[in-house]
């Protein structure tokens, strides 16, 4: 979802990427407290001081809108959804998920977390903002609570807008499931409350912008485009697990793949396969036709052109894994969830050592196109005599 973020560190098991798109609004809302929020709760401080009171109040900002992203993670690890990792952005964060939830109350119990720890987090700094006049703290480190308790409370209410994909749409995605017993359906209603939300702040932002709020005015119509954009994606993953369900990789596997011999150097693999066929990957079979593994135009790039002569595929191809191979029985929604997740076009399908065939994204969507395009038509079953060949 997002290729350029950084990888700060990992918290539980979970890494935590940083987005060069956080640094806008970090920067903004540094800006925004140094020279509005802090003089206006405590004047007649110096520059310095509030740039430094801003600095302390987005980072400690940063740790909250961590934990609740955590808590998205934990949850969905404890329902046995694998998580991709937590990345920060403009928008805030995003705990990215590799799979959909398996039942209406795994969608509950996971999109209900953030809220609930931004909430306990507003009444945490609350309390703390209430210790501090009670005992006459400086007003600098009691202007710092208040801060965070009000910015973790409008975090939570604007992520339980029933706006979907925010955490009140999967709510209520998660409702609609549970009545009907139809994801995707639930789906569609959900995201369609989403783009109504999200025009709702397009045109709230345009009266902002014409009664002299420009820079309020355009944020909430950037995050309304931000909502709508992410509906309408919604809409079209349900459109391609409802395409894909009952299918699986053994349906769109390419039977007779081209193999490369791991003794080939790299040079004859440059030349012989990849300039001629435009093929990104290769599976390798050893003299006995078993599986070695395969080797990727990505493995190429890391050896030296003046090098590829020396070197042999066997030595820079990638052993057969869980990232780059599947079995042919996989459900063909979690093939395609894999090679978002790995970033990966194509996938060796095998069983044990022995090659099965390809499958590739291109053919997955090609299928999912026709698919959309006949709307309700029975699925097609797979033709038993027309092995696919690459």
């Amino acid at each position: 979802m997002f290729q350029n973020a950084i990888k700060l560190f990992t918290i539980r098991g979970f890494e935590v990427r940083l987005h060069f798109s956080w640094l806008i609004i970090a920067t903004l809302l540094t800006w925004s407290l140094a020279v509005g929020f802090f003089p206006a709760t405590a004047p007649g401080r110096s520059a310095g001081l509030y740039w430094g009171l801003a600095a302390i109040s987005v980072v400690a900002l940063f740790l909250c809108v961590i934990l609740h992203e955590l808590a998205h993670s934990l949850s969905a690890r404890r329902n046995n959804l694998p998580m991709k990792g937590i990345t920060l952005f403009i928008f805030g964060g995003v705990a990215e998920m590799s799979e959909e939830p398996s039942s209406p109350g795994a969608e509950f119990r996971m999109a209900i977390a953030g809220p609930l720890t931004s909430l306990a987090l507003a009444v945490v700094f609350y309390a703390g903002f209430l210790i501090g006049l009670h005992w006459g703290w400086p007003i600098e480190p009691v202007a710092v609570v208040y801060y965070l308790a009000v910015i973790n409370g409008l975090l939570a209410m604007f992520n339980l807008l029933p706006a979907f994909p925010l955490d009140g749409g999967r709510v209520l995605r998660s409702y609609f499931w549970h009545r009907r017993g139809d994801r995707r359906s639930a789906t569609k209603t959900a995201a369609a409350v989403g783009s109504g939300f999200s025009f709702i702040l397009i045109m709230l932002g345009l009266i902002s912008v014409f009664g002299g709020n420009l820079v309020g005015g355009l944020w909430w119509i950037v995050i309304g485009m931000f909502l709508n954009g992410a509906a309408t994606a919604s809409r079209q993953q349900a459109d391609v697990l409802a395409a894909l369900e009952g299918k699986t990789v053994e349906e769109f596997s390419k039977k007779n793949p081209v193999t490369v011999s791991p003794e080939l150097s790299v040079r004859e693999f440059v030349e012989q396969y990849i300039y001629r066929l435009h093929l990104s990957m290769f599976p390798v079979l050893d003299v006995r036709s078993q599986l070695v593994g395969c080797v990727t135009t990505k493995d190429v790039k890391k050896i030296p052109p003046g090098a590829w002569e020396r070197r042999t595929v066997e030595e820079i191809a990638s052993p057969c894994s869980s990232e780059n191979s599947v079995q042919p029985d996989l459900p063909a929604e979690q093939a395609v969830a894999l090679m978002n997740r790995t970033n990966r076009s194509r996938l060796i399908v095998r069983e044990g050592a022995r090659l099965a065939g390809i499958v590739t994204l291109k053919d997955i969507m090609a299928f999912v196109a026709v698919r959309l395009e006949l709307g309700d038509a029975p699925s097609p079953q797979s033709p038993s005599g027309l092995d696919k060949a690459a």
